[in-house]
């Protein structure tokens, strides 16, 4: 399958500050993609630097298969990004926004497809109202509207549902999804570790400007989480020395790690027989939340 964003080797310092420090990675055509990491990571560097919004002190950057720098336009027809920041016009209603986003574009008479964006994304009731009037959240669905309205095949949403209603997050994902089974590429940066989890395919994590993960959700949360046995015990109880130098312990509730389901029988059965009496008991899976947490801390430790 060809590369829908092809990153080879790309640095970029601000300063003495080193915001990306060789980051290789392709995303594949078609596919849904997250980039991870904390603040300050080089997410949005690297976002910025596919929109040709910054440019790169070394290495090469393509969006099907056009170099954002020699072939800068036609790069930019196939990318649709929606930013972190709140930025818009206020002097304009939400479709007037819209057309004058797509004349950037050369397009004209795409009310059809405005009309369709504005309904998917809760937006017709608000067409005609200025930018200005609207709230936070109804501000970030013109800002995916606007990445919309050009029809790219690649879509980079950057921290899109970042202070938005539980709805409107329902509604922008329905929509999302529909567009990548409809065949585009997305790329999404998010602190909502559930959302990527359930939506990506593939993950990358960044940490100081560096790829330090990078394979399918499915092996990564093989590889670096397991299950937890989660156990309350019945007040005055203590878990016993030999589980406790295992687990961990966070109001109250003792955690205990494990591989396979058959490992959980033998578990209660030795806590019984040491006298343990158990006021609650739950199984947690692997999230990519503990996955994130491992990477980022183990980055830390090997940087020290």
């Amino acid at each position: 399958m060809s590369a829908a964003i092809r990153v080879h080797q790309v640095t970029k310092r601000f300063g003495a500050v080193s915001a990306l420090a060789g980051v290789d990675l392709n995303v594949a055509e078609g596919e849904f993609f997250g980039l991870l990491g904390p603040n300050g990571a080089g997410k949005t560097t690297l976002i910025s630097a596919l929109a040709g919004l910054v440019r790169v002190d070394s290495g090469k950057i393509e969006v099907m298969g056009c170099d954002v720098v020699a072939d800068y336009r036609n790069a930019r027809r196939q990318l649709g990004v929606v930013p972190q920041e709140l930025v818009f016009d206020p002097f304009f209603s939400v479709r007037e926004t819209l057309k004058i986003q797509s004349g950037y574009f050369g397009i004209r008479d795409n009310d059809d497809w405005i009309d369709e964006i504005l309904a998917n994304l809760d937006l017709s009731t608000k067409a005609n109202a200025n930018m200005r009037t609207l709230s936070g959240g109804m501000k970030r669905r013109v800002l995916v509207a606007q990445a919309l309205v050009h029809r790219p095949p690649v879509i980079v949403l950057d921290e899109p549902t970042a202070g938005v209603d539980v709805e409107l997050r329902q509604t922008l994902w329905q929509f999302i999804r529909r567009l990548n089974r409809d065949g585009h590429t997305i790329v999404l940066t998010t602190h909502y570790l559930e959302e990527a989890e359930s939506l990506c395919s593939r993950i990358a994590m960044l940490q100081a400007g560096r790829v330090v993960a990078l394979d399918s959700t499915a092996n990564l949360l093989a590889r670096f989480s397991s299950h937890a046995l989660r156990l309350r015990l019945a007040p005055g109880w203590s878990l016993p020395p030999a589980f406790a130098e295992h687990a961990t312990e966070h109001d109250g509730v003792w955690s205990l790690s494990f591989q396979r389901f058959e490992e959980v029988a033998p578990i209660l059965a030795q806590l019984s027989a040491a006298g343990c009496c158990l006021e609650d008991l739950e199984i947690g899976k692997p999230d990519l939340e503990e996955v994130f947490i491992r990477v980022m801390q183990g980055e830390r430790d090997r940087m020290r």
